[in-house]
């Protein structure tokens, strides 16, 4: 496991009242709220060195994740988010090797109440799925899976923080392939500045049960709310470094995202 020696993040200012309804801060700080309601498509693009036994391999994922709420009810909703990867790569696999095309795809589906409780807890659970669209077996597992996801959340003032996490296990598909058992959690920690800036940290832990591996990439991210025309734009940068991966697995990478945005 490769430690982080220091990690030091810093928010300016203390937290103030809740970004007024409709105003650029509050859609900003909606982009830290997995299950908000609010239609946003975001476009991640993620560099990561350090792949392959040699550490020279490179990965290019660029993720689309459309993010759609759907009102069932007056009191709940329903929201679809989706994970769909694109993804270039060289010297991963091996020395003088390369692939390009789909990775699998991940499907969230969240039940959540339609508005906060009264203390500011936000929460939402529903199904996860694994679909093996990958172009290349170098690119996904080959699997179809299943399991729960679930997140919870709390808005206090300029603050968010909670955490989202699934489990996926594999049921179906190719039985040359190993099963899939693997357990993905997200803590997060975001404040949003009255000038629509959010800065963030968190992780995206994943534990392979079967691999008996750790992948523990720790992110901090700032984003910043922008108007093209009538359209509002969330462009944002992180750096990542990771304290723990599988063997051959990236040592740090970049990420850079573009999030539009569609109130309703």
């Amino acid at each position: 496991m490769r430690l982080l020696p220091c990690l030091l993040l810093a928010f300016a200012g203390p937290a103030l009242a809740q970004p007024a309804p409709g105003s650029d801060a509050d859609l900003a700080q909606q982009l830290a709220n997995p299950v908000a309601s609010l239609i946003q498509v975001p476009v991640q693009n993620n560099f990561e060195w350090g792949y392959g036994l040699d550490g020279d391999g490179f990965r290019y994922t660029v993720n689309v994740q459309p993010v759609i709420p759907l009102s069932i009810s007056s009191e709940w909703n329903l929201i679809s988010r989706s994970i769909l990867p694109v993804i270039a790569q060289n010297d991963v696999t091996g020395p003088g090797t390369s692939q390009f095309g789909l990775g699998d795809t991940v499907q969230s589906l969240f039940f959540s109440p339609a508005k906060p409780s009264a203390s500011g807890i936000v929460w939402g659970a529903g199904p996860v799925f694994l679909l093996p669209t990958a172009t290349d077996r170098a690119l996904g597992t080959e699997k179809w899976g299943i399991g729960p996801t679930g997140v919870i959340l709390k808005i206090d003032g300029q603050w968010t923080y909670g955490a989202l996490a699934n489990h996926i296990w594999s049921f179906a598909g190719k039985d040359s392939r190993g099963d899939v058992s693997a357990t993905f959690v997200q803590p997060f920690l975001a404040y949003t500045t009255r000038t629509a800036t959010t800065w963030t940290i968190q992780t995206e832990t994943t534990y392979d049960w079967l691999g008996d591996s750790w992948s523990v990439p720790v992110a901090g991210a700032v984003s910043q709310l922008v108007k093209i025309g009538n359209q509002p734009i969330s462009i944002g940068a992180a750096g990542r470094y990771w304290l723990a991966s599988p063997t051959g697995g990236p040592d740090w990478g970049l990420r850079l995202t573009v999030t539009a945005l569609f109130p309703k």
